[in-house]
């Protein structure tokens, strides 16, 4: 009988959020809602860095247009992440947090924006998003999710893990370009500065608590991480990275800030955006084409993101979807006309919500802590610039490990599927895109069947999605052949 009592939902919020129901509890929701946080929380920081200093065709800002208002910027980017995030808990149920994509923003910012006023490029984001959403409505994305081969979504995950790895490894100067070779080592190749130093003890102290399997190991390894990178900067002095300085702090530099509190309304930003302006301001096929491309990128990013994830979190079934999937879709589709809304850039599930995941999140409560947290960063920006990315690193690099290990599910004797599996897995951590990864795995798989003679196998719906995405890989040599 305590058996079954233990197992039934004890409050209103348990049974809404079925915490119980997914072997979870509102402590664990928590701890992962701050990991989730913690380990995305650079966003607020770097998406200003991109999209504030970016100038438009007429020499503008975003703002009041004469100067990079990076505050402003950075308020947009808290206030659009924490109220689509919460979204995602409500709606969704489950613990994946949103924000403004890395990738698409800078893509708005180099390609879009200098071709045209940044109301303009913002409506395009906008109009993107509202396309994505009425695929969802229509059942042809879902449908597409359920296209895809139970394996393929399996390397899909793996890749995921080894892309945020990684991230981690990079983010963290422990991995860098170098002039000989395409990444090397640390410094030089030698692991020589103080903010090296700490995110390998980082990495080490997670990785130990991980396999112990103490509870918060991967928020007490952020926290703890960032604890001692501000006493190590007190006395090392290593200051902020720069090509000056290659031993310095990756982002932030961690010090305990000078100002605590500062707001800067993010309303005035959702004044700035022109959906229609766009196609008026460039040919109407160059403007179709960055349409496209954003939603191609937003499309499949977030298809790869909730499946790995999902998986981690254990709330893949044995068809290869979520619960809700839908409602996830949809969220997240409103994410990417939020952020054009917004003018912070699309807005799309991340990654980084595996670092919640791994502390135990299995549901919508999760992402609601992470929301609310965004929502506070507004008023509180300094504080969120404290982490530096070599105490966020560790987390990413450990539970890129725990994405891998599905890799036992793919069944390397089949070679129609391990070689696609293999593609997905390996394209996106070297090409730095979950998208290309997808792509490539999709083309390979169908090549393979027609091939093999069994092309019927093929999904009418992954014909469709190969096809789009030949045309993605194309489109550099579609606008020369244009002159767009």
């Amino acid at each position: 009988m305590s058996d079954t009592k233990n197992t039934e939902p004890r409050s209103a919020l348990d049974r809404f959020f079925a915490i119980t129901a997914r072997g979870s509890t509102v402590s664990r929701e928590v701890r992962g809602g701050l990991a989730t946080f913690f380990t995305m929380a650079y966003i607020v920081v770097l998406n200003p860095l991109i999209i504030a200093t970016g100038k438009d065709i007429d020499g503008q800002f975003i703002g009041d247009g004469s100067e990079a208002n990076i505050p402003l910027v950075a308020a947009g980017t808290a206030f659009v992440a924490g109220v689509m995030t919460i979204l995602m808990g409500v709606i969704g149920k489950v613990p994946f947090a949103m924000a403004a994509g890395l990738g698409i923003n800078a893509f708005v910012t180099f390609n879009i924006a200098p071709l045209m006023s940044w109301e303009e490029a913002m409506g395009l984001v906008f109009l993107e998003g509202v396309i994505i959403a009425i695929l969802v409505l229509t059942g042809l994305r879902t449908a597409v999710f359920h296209a895809i081969p139970a394996q393929l979504k399996t390397a899909i995950s793996v890749g995921i893990g080894l892309f945020i790895a990684l991230i981690g490894f990079v983010d963290a100067g422990f991995v860098r370009k170098a002039a000989g070779a395409p990444l090397e080592l640390g410094i030089a190749g030698n692991l020589t500065s103080w903010p090296i130093f700490v995110f390998v003890v980082g990495l080490l102290a997670t990785a130990a608590m991980v396999a112990r399997k103490t509870k918060g190991a991967i928020l007490i390894g952020i926290v703890g991480t960032t604890i001692l990178a501000i006493v190590v900067e007190a006395f090392a002095k290593a200051g902020q990275f720069s090509a000056e300085n290659p031993g310095g702090w990756q982002l932030n530099r961690p010090t305990v800030p000078e100002e605590i509190f500062g707001f800067h309304n993010p309303l005035t930003l959702f004044a700035e955006f022109d959906p229609i302006g766009g196609f008026q301001r460039v040919t109407v096929l160059l403007a179709v084409l960055f349409v496209f491309t954003l939603l191609i990128t937003d499309f499949f990013d977030t298809m790869g993101t909730v499946v790995g994830v999902g998986r981690q979190a254990g709330l893949v079934q044995e068809d290869g979807m979520l619960p809700r999937t839908k409602q996830i879709l949809l969220v997240d589709s409103i994410g990417a006309a939020a952020g054009g809304a917004g003018s912070v850039s699309s807005n799309t599930t991340y990654v980084e919500s595996a670092a919640g995941v791994g502390e135990g999140a299995r549901t919508g409560l999760a992402s609601v802590v992470t929301g609310v947290l965004f929502l506070v960063a507004i008023f509180f920006a300094p504080l969120v610039k404290v982490v530096p990315y070599e105490a966020a690193a560790p987390a990413l690099v450990v539970v890129g490990f725990l994405m891998m290990t599905a890799i036992r599910d793919i069944d390397w004797n089949d070679y129609e599927l391990a070689i696609p599996a293999f593609l997905t897995i390996v394209i996106m951590p070297f090409t730095y895109s979950v998208s290309n990864g997808i792509g490539a795995g999709f083309i390979s798989y169908v090549l393979i069947k027609v091939v093999r003679g069994k092309a019927r196998e093929v999904h009418p719906l992954l014909w469709g999605t190969v096809v789009l995405f030949v045309l993605y890989f194309a489109i550099g040599p579609i606008r020369v052949l244009f002159g767009v």
